[in-house]
């Protein structure tokens, strides 16, 4: 066995218990009751359905690689599906350790193994970011001019919190700007004065860099494309809740306007949370009980859809990790 096959065996146990390690952190906080309610509905929940719930986010997951995908385009790089989509899932399974880890590791992943700047990879995905938060704005939107009548008073409670956790009071906000714009003049001036100098030179050529990334969405060479893709993921995750919905008898009557009012409602608590634990759970049982459903059962189904969302990362993160080394083995990866 060569050398590098060791190595990536390693890697892959390694990152495997730290998957393990995830498992223990997301369920520890749990009572026995409850760790044994929620292992008594994945028991007792239809496969037939709970399988195809699992295709659909991995798919979900594979669209949104294409799209990442069409972004690096404009950079004059091509990556390989495979790697953009590991890369994807090794993103998501890092954010479950802490908040935007994710988002560097697949960035770093992907430009090792495709030679791809890093900071230009950044850019791309604060792009791809500022598009889903657009279209987050519009499922809310849409949940709440078609449904406030129901879930007005909840939204608000919701919209306090969330606004709670990222807003600054305006004295900070104050400060906070007229530094920006002081560091900014400063560096502006700095490159004006020592833009000969290597290290200010290199500083320089990163900004650039990620800057290049950021503006890829403009030079995207089928934007018909790029934005079904975007469609396509949003519809992804909502069918994975409506036919979620299947796999317990007492939500299988349950439409559309209940999925994408848990969609809002999950996707808030999905922020607010780290890794949407215990949040994501009361979210998706406060919404049901809006459409009639018992607490018990609500409870339940929420446990059910994040479980299968966080054991998918938990299971592929170090898979993929795993193969994104194994069948790269033989590129060069220094920098």
């Amino acid at each position: 066995m060569s050398k590098g096959t060791i190595s990536s065996f390693i890697k892959f146990i390694l990152f495997l218990f730290l998957g393990v390690f995830l498992l223990w952190i997301t369920t520890r906080s749990l009572s026995t009751t409850e760790i044994y309610a929620v292992k008594n509905l994945i028991y007792t929940s239809n496969p037939l359905i709970v399988l195809p719930c699992m295709v659909i986010v991995v798919l979900s997951h594979y669209i949104r690689a294409l799209r990442w995908k069409m972004l690096i385009a404009p950079l004059s790089y091509t990556p390989k599906n495979s790697n953009v989509f590991f890369a994807v899932i090794i993103g998501f399974f890092f954010n479950l350790l802490f908040p935007r880890l994710g988002e560097l590791m697949k960035c770093t992943m992907l430009g090792k193994y495709e030679k791809i700047p890093v900071n230009q990879l950044i850019g791309t995905m604060v792009a791809e970011r500022i598009v889903d938060v657009i279209c987050l704005v519009l499922v809310i939107s849409i949940t709440i001019a078609s449904q406030f009548h129901v879930v007005g008073e909840y939204a608000k409670e919701l919209w306090t919190k969330f606004v709670q956790k990222i807003s600054i009071d305006v004295y900070q906000l104050t400060i906070y700007s007229i530094l920006i714009f002081v560091l900014l003049f400063l560096i502006g001036w700095l490159f004006k004065k020592m833009a000969s100098q290597k290290r200010i030179a290199k500083i320089k050529a990163l900004v650039l860099g990620a800057k290049e990334g950021l503006m890829s969405i403009r030079h995207l060479k089928n934007k018909p494309l790029f934005f079904f893709y975007t469609f396509l993921i949003w519809f992804l995750y909502l069918s994975s809740i409506k036919i979620g919905f299947m796999a317990l008898n007492e939500l299988t009557d349950l439409g559309w306007i209940p999925s994408i009012t848990i969609l809002t409602f999950g996707s808030f608590a999905m922020i607010m949370t780290q890794g949407g634990i215990g949040a994501y759970q009361l979210a998706v049982q406060k919404t049901l009980g809006f459409y009639g459903i018992n607490q018990v059962v609500g409870l339940a189904f929420g446990w059910l859809i994040w479980s299968l969302q966080t054991l998918l990362l938990i299971i592929f993160g170090p898979i993929s990790m795993g193969l994104m080394s194994i069948l790269n083995k033989n590129k060069n990866t220094q920098p």
